[in-house]
């Protein structure tokens, strides 16, 4: 093996000797569970007092999962409600990236994409200026805002999409406004499930 393949840089070399900032790390990723679990209860709520009901989806099902290599960077999910099969999605994504940004997503396939998508695209394609933006990827699994990937929703990318195997409908808030979470979140929440009754 060369030596020179596993040599350290000397940034690299500081942080391998500085327990500092993976522990720091360590403890705003379990900030965002807590934040995520504390959101679960609250989605949870909005969907009873809402009435809201997804044919064949457990509202109740929620998921909260983490991961260090979107990009190269950590990450934190909850979906809820969730619902995945070859065929068929139904699910709301809260997403954290670190360095990046937190979101939200609506995503559909399938039946659901069918029952829903139409309504839900042109609900926020009247809202341009409320800064939903709609997926142009072929691959749903991604999750990045660049351009492309998602553009902001209007009349036009509306009916442009609404024959897609499937449908993603974000929003995003920068890390910046890490106060602003909860709000950012449940606010959007219920625009989501707003948008899902709309025809």
């Amino acid at each position: 093996m060369s030596p020179a393949k596993v040599t350290l840089s000397p940034k690299e070399l500081e942080l391998v000797n500085n327990s500092d900032w993976i522990l720091t790390k360590n403890a705003i990723i379990g900030k965002v569970y807590t934040l995520f679990g504390e959101l679960s209860q609250a989605y949870t709520a909005q969907l009873k007092e809402q009435s809201f009901n997804a044919r064949g989806v457990d509202l109740a099902s929620a998921k909260i999962a983490k991961g260090d290599q979107y990009e190269g960077l950590p990450w934190v999910m909850l979906d809820q409600p969730r619902h995945f099969t070859h065929t068929d999605t139904f699910a709301i994504r809260s997403f954290f990236w670190w360095g990046n940004f937190c979101s939200i997503t609506l995503q559909l396939s399938g039946r659901f994409a069918e029952q829903y998508g139409p309504g839900a695209l042109n609900y926020f394609a009247n809202k341009p200026s409320e800064g939903w933006y709609t997926c142009i990827n072929g691959d749903a699994w991604q999750h990045h805002f660049r351009a492309d990937n998602y553009v902001p929703v209007t009349e036009g990318t509306a009916l442009r999409f609404e024959e897609r195997p499937f449908i993603k409908l974000a929003k995003k808030i920068p890390l910046t406004d890490w106060h602003a979470l909860p709000e950012f979140y449940e606010r959007s929440f219920a625009e989501i499930l707003e948008a899902l009754r709309f025809e």
